[in-house]
């Protein structure tokens, strides 16, 4: 058994999500949000590489790490878990981070979600972007979303992402995986390809270039459903994120295309429970008649009032799903505090001697 496995073996039976590993120091993992060493072991270069360099095949993917020092890759433990690997160089050499990736797909409704994603999950066309920090759960959300779709719906399915992640079997729908670095050179050439591919539905692991932005809403202009992730907390900062990532001349174009095509945003952020544990809470902006002005007006600060007011479409505020979750005593105030946009709204029940105040 690779070194490594013996530790992500110990780190799941913890309740643990993520190894960390840095020259230097101590084997880590993260448990519900915290990291803690696994123990007093320092690893040393040569462990490291030995490490590393066991689970890392065929050959031309650790030559590629050692050449370029950054390299994302999945790595399985068959029957128990598959993991997504980042191997990178620090200020010591050698590094990873190695999370897990569930090997059993979880429904929207055993993930708590809100029930407004499965209507979203019969829209035709457009764009819906799944966002937030980086461990926040999109990836498993947006896994449970595809299942639901993959059960219930005749669909054609393309996944592109850098490494695949979830695996899913072909139930109604018909779906196929493309992973880049393997499967095509990079996101805005698999993209293209799977615009000659006759998709129904193009599932986008990252929207972080320029090419891949645009191209993908020109997928979703073409009247497929194009689900995509953005590192964002929220709906206004990823629509401002959207148009932002582009030239000054080009922002008017991207942002008529971006008002004429994204159906929803789903943001996410994981809180840390008060009995242990971490739980999701959600914004959920929607189309709506005004939406597409708002968006070309650049008067981003009109969403909020657009959420506020469409509660009964299913929309809801960040802030306003931690206040319920403080209120039913899930969260912390401290808690809500951190996560939250609006800080004003937390500051009163947060404790007197609370160094927040």
């Amino acid at each position: 058994m690779a070194i490594i496995d013996n530790y992500l073996r110990e780190m799941l039976s913890k309740g643990g999500s993520d190894l960390h590993l840095a020259i230097n120091a101590p084997v880590k993992y993260r448990i519900h949000g915290n990291i803690e060493p696994a123990n007093d072991q320092i690893v040393t270069p040569e462990y490291m590489e030995q490490m590393l360099k066991e689970i890392c095949k065929p050959e031309w993917r650790w030559n590629e790490y050692l050449e370029k020092h950054d390299l994302d890759f999945a790595h399985e433990i068959p029957g128990l878990a598959r993991f997504r690997c980042n191997y990178l160089y620090d200020y010591n050499g050698m590094a990873a981070v190695l999370r897990q990736i569930p090997s059993k797909i979880l429904t929207v409704e055993q993930l708590g979600l809100p029930l407004t994603l499965l209507d979203i999950c019969n829209y035709k066309s457009g764009l819906v972007l799944v966002t937030g920090p980086t461990g926040s759960g999109k990836s498993t959300t947006l896994a449970a979303m595809i299942d639901y779709i993959n059960e219930t719906q005749n669909k054609h399915i393309i996944t592109i992402e850098d490494p695949v992640e979830f695996v899913h079997q072909n139930k109604r729908s018909t779906i196929v995986h493309r992973e880049v670095g393997i499967h095509a050179r990079s996101f805005p050439s698999a993209l293209r390809g799977a615009m000659r591919s006759d998709p129904d539905i193009v599932l986008i692991g990252e929207m972080r270039e320029n090419d891949t932005i645009r191209l993908g809403l020109t997928c979703a202009a073409m009247g497929m459903l194009v689900f995509g992730t953005l590192h964002t907390n929220n709906a206004p900062k990823t629509i401002d994120r959207i148009i932002d990532a582009f030239p000054a001349n080009e922002q008017a174009q991207i942002r008529t295309m971006l008002a004429e095509c994204l159906q929803a945003v789903v943001s996410q952020l994981l809180c840390r429970k008060i009995e242990g544990g971490r739980i999701a809470c959600h914004e959920i902006l929607l189309w709506t008649e005004g939406l597409p002005n708002t968006i070309r007006e650049g008067a981003i600060s009109n969403i909020r009032t657009i959420i506020e007011s469409s509660k009964g479409m299913g929309m809801r505020s960040m802030d306003g799903g931690l206040k319920e979750l403080m209120e039913q005593g899930i969260i912390s105030p401290e808690e809500a505090y951190m996560k939250a946009s609006d800080k004003k709204m937390f500051h009163e029940f947060l404790p007197k001697d609370s160094t927040m105040r």
